[in-house]
């Protein structure tokens, strides 16, 4: 009979290639994901056209209410007032998002609504998380 030696592999190492390529696979997937929440839609080729008019975009306001009931308009602090007589400058249609922390006081966003409806505002958008 014949006699076989037995050898043994030793690992001194770690194979990181594929570690290295799984790695890769997921950074482009996250990456071609935050392109498509930063664009809000798939980017698409439109088609022209000779007789058409150039329509103004309209730049949405943005209100913060922190937790320490800081009011800010467009990264701005301002307080109530300030707040009121910036958003009676502006047109009833322009779009309005109200970004409040969940800490802050129901008075300071309730406060907000009612200078909001004062002035007759109707396109509002309340930002909360899921």
């Amino acid at each position: 009979m014949p006699k076989y030696k037995k050898q043994r592999k030793r690992f001194d190492e770690i194979n990181v290639i594929p570690f290295i390529d799984i790695m890769l696979v997921l950074l482009v997937m996250v990456l071609t994901t935050a392109t498509f929440i930063k664009q809000g839609v798939i980017p698409i080729d439109l088609p022209s056209a000779k007789a058409s008019t150039k329509e103004e975009l309209k730049k949405e306001i943005t209100i913060y209410v922190n937790a320490k009931g800081e009011l800010f308009i467009d990264k701005e602090k301002v307080n109530l007032e300030a707040l009121e007589k910036k958003l009676s400058e502006i047109s009833k249609e322009q779009t309005v998002v109200l970004r409040s922390d969940k800490e802050s006081k129901f008075q300071d966003f309730v406060s907000v609504m009612d200078i909001l409806k004062r002035l007759k505002h109707e396109q509002l958008y309340i930002v909360t998380k899921e």
